[in-house]
């Protein structure tokens, strides 16, 4: 049998070790014996400020905070602690007393069923079996006290801890700085026109299309506030949603300008910004994403993919290390970018209703790779990847009968849902030419769609080296074509991008389909304690249909492709996870109208 109140101390008795050697180190309770007074020390009084725990260790605690030793919270704290562990003691010399007890019985009455009337039988438990036993109990009843949270009342339940949230906040001053000889006029704002109402393209009502501002300098402060949370769900599955400020839906910005959606202080919209299921196995050597989640694709630079893009859809992503150092890897993904309203159709003049043929736009994608950590200080990686965009290319119209804005044709749908600025782009109607329109000279209300298609190849390379190491010299470069770009096509059908003429007859196309991008930092390759810092310099050319722009760098040009020009900056930390950035970009036109800006956006930033 078990001593209960003697078992009840024994885990309390390592802490009162711990405390007693705590106190004996304090000077107010120890003296050498050289320095030593000759006269007998006065024994400190014990606090009265509550009642005198029968137990050492809390009277041993007290002792502690009338000296001084300790705060009253610690205390506390010490307090909570014996108690909680004497009470899982406790449990288990309960529990363990109750089997003995049990085990004791049905020994003696298996004893007594064998032998003879009259026999006495006295059960003897060994106490090697009694300490067995009573660690075993012990640890059952420690499992269950954390499994049900009543052994430590503040902690996390179990199901909790397999919730992490994270998040990060960024203010930014930016300003846009545009030099004189800027052309205002031919700045076409083909994103407002395909979002809105069409344009009368034949200019009969003497309205200037939207157009974008290439003249006006802009001093703008921006928020940037994302919080997201990912969820362990066992067996290799995790769930993921984050949320995050934007001024609209913009697949490439997250910035909400203040003063903006209204001002006076108005509040500002939240937009879910991912949402995933995602499954790993093999370690994490295979990955398998559905929802809207990071780009799967590696990317070192923002060439192709803005560096925040989020993409909807299904990806698949592999990697093994077949030697030490060397690890292919491989991505693959089908991507919808565009879906049908289910109920798209037109009302004819003549009564009825049409319904749209479904026009869904994808994206299907595939890169492979290797990366390699030749020694300690050096690694690199290569990556090539081929992106398919299907049914993003501008149809001309079945012709139709346009008589007003609010009119429609059967390939409307094939028009951008999105774009920032730079691609090229053709009409898309086939108007009828009657007299209502004298014959095709008025009431040409348009559409815009691109005037290409886009299949662009991607080679992307990074070399790390990390000879001074936490101190880093990282090299990226990327290099893109879009294979699927005809030349002759473009120069028939293209309305923008085009060589001027001093009669103001349009010239021939001169955009194109290639786009490269170099970059040099030196410092930490990330920022994460205060005084880590780096800089950066880099130079790109990207032309007007070598990538879809809708998906391209927002900040660059403010935005888009058919820009070229360099860029510098760098980071400094200013405390754990807090990081101030300075950037500058000066980009201009490749093709069509002249247009150069000047950006710098100053940075505070945080993460958590």
């Amino acid at each position: 049998m078990f001593k209960s109140k003697a078992d009840a101390g024994w885990q309390a008795i390592p802490l009162a070790v711990s405390l007693c050697a705590l106190a004996c180190a304090t000077p107010a309770m120890s003296q050498t014996a050289d320095t030593a007074p000759a006269k007998k020390e006065k024994r400190p009084a014990v606090s009265q400020a509550k009642p005198t725990s029968p137990n050492a260790t809390i009277n041993l605690v007290n002792m502690l905070v009338s000296q001084g030793v300790i705060k009253e919270e610690q205390a506390q704290l010490l307090i909570k602690q014996a108690e909680d562990e004497a009470y899982v003691s406790r449990q288990a010399a309960k529990d363990a007393t109750a089997k003995a007890d049990d085990a004791a019985k049905a020994a003696s009455a298996a004893a007594a069923a064998a032998q003879p009337p009259g026999t006495r039988h006295v059960t003897y438990v060994p106490e090697v079996v009694k300490r067995q036993l009573r660690d075993e109990i012990k640890k059952e009843v420690m499992a269950k006290a954390q499994k049900e949270n009543w052994a430590s009342p503040g902690a996390y339940p179990e199901w909790a801890q397999r919730i992490r949230f994270y998040g990060d906040a960024r203010v930014r001053y930016q300003g846009s700085y545009f030099p004189s000889g800027n052309d205002q006029v031919d700045a076409w704002n083909f994103n407002s026109i395909n979002t809105g109402s069409p344009y009368d393209y034949t200019n009969s009502n003497k309205t200037l299309p939207s157009t974008y501002n290439t003249t006006q300098d802009r001093n703008q402060f921006r928020l940037r506030a994302r919080l997201g949370m990912e969820a362990d769900l066992y067996n290799g599955f995790t769930a993921g949603l984050r949320i995050a400020t934007g001024e609209s839906n913009s697949p490439v910005s997250t910035n909400q300008t203040m003063g903006n959606s209204g001002g006076n202080f108005s509040k500002y919209s939240l937009w879910l910004d991912r949402g995933y299921l995602k499954y790993q196995t093999f370690g994490d050597d295979l990955t398998l994403s559905a929802g809207r989640f990071d780009n799967p694709f590696w990317s070192p630079t923002d060439l192709v993919w803005y560096r925040e893009l989020g993409f909807d859809g299904f990806a698949v992503q592999a990697k093994r290390e077949v030697w030490e150092g060397i690890t292919p890897f491989a991505v693959a993904g089908a991507f919808p970018t565009y879906n049908t309203d289910f109920n798209a159709g037109i009302t004819p003049s003549g009564g009825g209703t049409t319904k749209f043929a479904s026009h869904d736009k994808w994206l299907f994608g595939a890169q492979v790779g290797v990366a390699a950590k030749i020694s300690p200080e050096y690694s690199f990686r290569l990556g090539v990847a081929y992106y398919d965009f299907t049914n993003v290319q501008g149809r001309v119209s079945s012709p139709c009968d346009v008589k007003s804005a609010s009119d429609t044709c059967d390939t409307d749908l094939t028009r951008p849902s999105f774009a920032q600025k730079g691609n090229s782009y053709t009409v898309l109607r086939s108007i009828y030419q009657t007299f209502d329109n004298n014959f095709g000279q008025s009431l040409q209300y348009q559409y815009f769609g691109l005037a290409s298609q886009f299949r662009p190849l991607v080679a992307s390379a990074q070399l790390d080296l990390g000879h001074f190491h936490p101190y880093h010299i990282v090299i990226d470069g990327e290099y893109v074509v879009n294979t699927a770009f005809d030349r002759n096509y473009m120069n028939l059908n293209a309305i923008n991008n085009r060589v001027g003429t001093n009669s103001g007859v349009v010239g021939p196309y001169n955009g194109g389909n290639t786009g490269w991008m170099g970059r040099l930092t030196v410092g930490n390759k990330e920022i994460k304690h205060l005084g880590d810092w780096n800089v950066h310099v880099g130079y790109k050319y990207l032309e007007s249909d070598a990538v879809i722009d809708a998906f391209a760098d927002s900040d660059f040009g403010l935005g888009g492709t058919n820009l070229k020009g360099y860029f510098l900056g760098g980071n400094l930390g200013l405390s754990e996870n807090v990081w101030a950035s300075l950037r500058w970009m000066s980009a201009n036109n490749i093709a069509g109208f002249p247009y150069n800006v000047d950006v710098l956006q100053v940075d505070l930033n945080a993460r958590f």
